[in-house]
């Protein structure tokens, strides 16, 4: 790789020329989803100290164009996933037919007291007990949302029992002999990171997410089952609405 001649008296900033050389080759050479060249690598690159190469990265990382993945790397960013919201809505299952790696893990469950917008959308008195489960999700090993699941019982006993992963809709159809699953609605927002969002999925703090609450009832019964609160990852995520043909208007 050649190295870099930069401006050092009376130009802009080096890690603003750095960032904006970088910039200009990314756009016009480098292809969604690759990996830049070590920090090492880069700074030998441009004569620069490792500081302030990281500092043109973090240029970078705020316009947009790249994003650090920890213990992975710097990533060009890839055009967002158009995620659909349906009646019948499965993580893994419609990534796959986007060709793309989907995983899902569990970052903490316990059993707590339903309260306030918890307890209303479950249709259960206040302080009866609901699991709670926190999951993450990523799309090619980049984290992609992060879904705080509030669930009834009898399901959420046997969530809290053995559920240790995949698609929690999945679990409960198997679990429960074939209980089928229909989203009732989904409401969407912007929000900023709260919490640890932002340290989940991998984002600057000021950066949105997009946020969306939905019911899940037995479809048999019209029971609730599940409340989900998703938070997307702002640039790696767009959200397609579904709905069903009604026919023409009369």
């Amino acid at each position: 790789m050649s190295v870099v001649g930069l401006t050092r008296i009376g130009g802009a900033p080096l890690y603003r020329q750095v960032a904006d050389r970088l910039e200009e080759e990314l756009r016009a050479h480098a292809s969604p989803g690759r990996k830049l060249p070590a920090e090492e690598e880069l700074a030998a690159r441009f004569g620069v100290h490792r500081h302030t190469l990281r500092r043109a990265i973090d240029e970078l990382v705020d316009a947009g164009l790249v994003e650090r993945r920890h213990g992975l790397g710097t990533f060009v960013v890839r055009a967002p996933v158009t995620y659909a919201l349906s009646g019948r809505t499965r993580f893994t299952a419609t990534l796959a037919t986007l060709g793309r790696e989907a995983d899902s893990a569990v970052l903490r469950k316990q059993r707590i007291p339903a309260e306030g917008g918890v307890a209303a959308r479950l249709n259960v008195i206040p302080g009866t007990l609901v699991t709670w489960v926190e999951t993450l999700r990523r799309v090619d090993r980049a984290p992609f949302c992060v879904i705080s699941h509030f669930v009834a019982d009898p399901w959420g006993e046997a969530v809290f029992a053995d559920y240790e992963g995949g698609s929690l809709h999945g679990f409960l159809e198997t679990r429960f002999g074939g209980l089928r699953l229909r989203r009732s609605e989904t409401l969407l927002s912007v929000s900023l990171p709260r919490g640890d969002d932002a340290a989940l999925l991998e984002m600057p703090r000021h950066r949105p997410v997009l946020r969306a609450k939905s019911v899940n009832l037995c479809a048999a019964t019209g029971t609730p089952v599940e409340y989900a609160l998703t938070r997307f990852h702002g640039e790696r995520a767009q959200l397609r609405l579904d709905f069903p043909d009604r026919g023409e208007p009369s």
